[in-house]
């Protein structure tokens, strides 16, 4: 690849309202954008960080920066992987490089990454912890939902009511559940049980990452899936025995490249594949709607927090998001 010249933006993005999980609140979010040029195309990317990790906005600028003669070199996307580590910053890298090689290709990044043309995805819409009733209004103002996740706090009894509050305001949507760390071992038989007469699919991420020996031997009738715990392909062989599912982020893995080869890992360890998202736009979005039609469970509802998108902005109809070809990686973003 010709040389390449790499510009860096940050962006604070405001959300429409406080968003609460376990032990954070979030009122806005802070990220950087990402340009390389060759100066014929161009390839963008959004990077949000791992803000459990410290991978936060300074953070990923110094990464970036002390990288930057590496990447102004032009690399292939699997020699960034030895360039920077996981998280935000190759993230963006990742992604700006897979458009710019798409544009290069004349192909839109689905192609270059062999799957067939996109379709539509179900994808989960999430309620922040509050009060039971407010959660429950916030269910049925989400009318056109078929899957909703619910943020827990790790208050047992509490949580257990937010989420009967919401199955009875929408008898009709999947649920799921997000524990953000939250819970001990010791919680789980009375919380998976609470969660299954419930009929919720799918317990995401109950304990704290570092404690995941715990649930060796432990058998939940709820599916548990990994977040925190699995933030990229190294983790993978942890997760068996433990997890029934890997919820794979962008911004924890560092980008496409390696999102896609954590859901084929996932798939040969036996796993079910999952994609998320931290708070951002349509641009980071787009490329985890790539890896989403590869998984088995889709969320990347994080532009819905948000005050201001992106133009043009992925969609959501019916349930179901859209990325088009316009919005990132269609194969043909020239120079600007």
């Amino acid at each position: 690849m010709a040389r390449l010249a790499l510009t860096v933006a940050t962006e604070t993005l405001r959300l429409v309202k406080p968003f609460r999980i376990s032990g954070y609140v979030f009122q806005t979010s802070d990220v950087i954008v990402i340009k390389l040029d060759d100066g014929g195309h161009c390839g963008r990317g959004e990077g949000g960080g791992v803000f459990y990790l410290g991978d936060d906005v300074p953070h990923m600028l110094a990464a970036i920066e002390g990288a930057r003669a590496a990447i102004e070199a032009g690399p292939t996307r699997d020699e960034l992987r030895a360039i920077l580590p996981p998280g935000g910053a190759r993230n963006a890298v990742d992604c700006a490089l897979w458009e710019l090689d798409a544009a290069h290709a004349g192909r839109p990044v689905w192609g270059l990454s062999g799957q067939p043309e996109p379709k539509p995805l179900r994808t989960t819409f999430t309620l922040g912890a509050d009060d039971p009733a407010i959660m429950a209004e916030g269910a049925r103002a989400y009318r056109d939902a078929r899957s909703i996740k619910i943020k827990l706090t790790g208050d047992l009894d509490l949580d257990l009511a937010r989420v009967g509050a919401i199955r009875a305001a929408r008898p009709d949507v999947w649920l799921g559940v997000d524990g953000n760390q939250g819970f001990a071992i010791d919680d789980l038989d009375a919380l998976a049980s609470g969660l299954l007469a419930e009929r919720v699919s799918l317990l995401e991420q109950p304990l704290a990452r570092g404690r995941e020996s715990d649930l060796d031997g432990y058998r939940s009738v709820v599916p548990i899936a990994g977040d925190e715990s699995l933030l990229s392909l190294v983790d993978l062989p942890g997760a068996v025995g433990r997890f029934d599912v890997v919820n794979i982020k962008l911004d924890k893995c560092g980008g496409l490249t390696e999102g896609l080869m954590m859901a084929a890992e996932a798939r040969r360890l036996g796993l079910g594949v999952m994609v998320g998202n931290m708070i951002g736009t349509s641009l980071a979005m787009a490329p985890a709607f790539v890896l989403g039609q590869l998984c088995d469970l889709v969320d990347l509802d994080g532009p819905t927090f948000l005050a201001h998108d992106r133009v043009p902005s992925i969609t959501y109809t019916d349930g179901d998001v859209w990325a088009g070809p316009d919005v990132w990686g269609s194969g043909t973003v020239s120079a600007r």
